[in-house]
């Protein structure tokens, strides 16, 4: 895979050169094509996504070569060239390129609100505009205009029906520790918005949203760790864990999650850790049922995509597949568990 994205990148980097200096030349008018984009979309059969940030980064790198070299050695990438070409100078060039090489996008974008701080968007709830309708490709039979119109009118309702997908939320660093966010929400959640803001006037007379966000955050982190991972203030003595039972101690799962920071601690023969925090679950090392017991020792964090691996690795594929159905349903189902807790396996 490596070798392959070597050569990948490599390719893409000769293409940029030769981008570059069909763009200088305006080789593609003797082709019979008005602009390079027309050309790489018509002629190369380029997608206009690939061809508008391969053409932004021919320009770019007319201007700054060391991009080329960069790009091949997988030091930057094409996004990274988009985010940072509008502050690339003279002078700050081989700084900017220095700062961002191995970055991902979102490790650059947080650099660059860093270094270039922009002032943060006022506060602003608006409604937006009724979605429209969608209407069906029309049919390639021909009928009557009275048949047409009435299955139009009767499949109207339907269309109307079909609300377009909601838009992903937008997080964006504008300056150091401070982010834009602007997601959609419903006039239920709008409502509660608003109940929070008057019922906190007393103790934020102005209303910042981001105050009240991080005030309901707060109580919800509190909350979701509570019933997630055991945290309280006031915690009850250890009980021994039993051979018999699968449940965990609340002891152990608050130890647990403790000493593993909240993580995934599965760790590759590379010596590389899981980095994710979403969709953790109780694991134990020792299986279960094989008289895997339920204490510190024995417990470790998984993300779901490890536990099931772990599972696949020890017991089989299709063991283990059944196993984890029958986990799943128990959890949702059973009278002492929650569906949306860590559970263990």
């Amino acid at each position: 895979m490596k070798r392959l994205l070597g050569r990948e990148r490599h390719a893409t980097s000769m293409l940029i050169v030769y981008l570059g200096e069909l763009d200088e030349r305006r080789l593609y008018l003797a082709e019979g094509y008005s602009s390079l984009f027309q050309y790489c979309t018509a002629a190369l059969s380029m997608s206009e996504d690939e061809t508008f940030f391969r053409i932004h980064a021919a320009r770019v790198a007319r201007r700054f070569p060391a991009i080329l070299g960069m790009l091949e050695d997988r030091l930057i990438h094409l996004t990274t060239v988009r985010l940072i070409s509008s502050h690339l100078t003279e002078e700050n060039a081989s700084e900017l390129l220095t700062a961002v090489a191995g970055k991902s996008k979102r490790d650059v974008e947080y650099y660059l609100a860093v270094r270039f701080p922009q002032p943060g968007p006022a506060d602003s709830v608006r409604k937006l505009p009724a979605p429209k309708a969608r209407i069906p490709a029309p049919s390639t039979q021909t009928a009557p205009a009275p048949a047409i119109a009435s299955k139009v009118q009767a499949a109207a309702p339907e269309w109307r029906a079909q609300a377009p997908p909601p838009r992903p939320a937008v997080v964006a660093p504008v300056a150091a520790e401070r982010y834009k966010i602007e997601f959609t929400i419903e006039a239920a959640t709008r409502a509660k918005l608003q109940k929070a803001q008057d019922l906190l006037r007393h103790a934020v007379p102005s209303g910042d949203l981001s105050v009240i966000f991080d005030r309901a955050l707060t109580l919800l982190v509190a909350d979701l760790e509570k019933k997630k991972c055991a945290e309280t203030e006031r915690p009850r003595p250890q009980r021994e864990p039993t051979g018999t039972s699968r449940q965990i101690p609340a002891a152990v799962r608050r130890a647990v999650w403790r000493r593993d920071g909240g993580q995934c601690a599965f760790v590759a023969k590379n010596g590389r850790r899981c980095d994710s925090r979403a969709f953790l679950e109780y694991h134990h090392v020792v299986p279960y049922a094989i008289g895997g017991q339920a204490s510190v020792g024995s417990i470790q964090l998984r993300c779901r995509a490890h536990n099931n691996y772990e599972a696949e690795v020890f017991f089989g594929r299709s063991r283990s597949f059944v196993r984890d159905t029958t986990r799943v349903t128990r959890t949702r189902s059973g009278p002492s568990s929650s569906s949306d807790a860590p559970v263990p396996t």
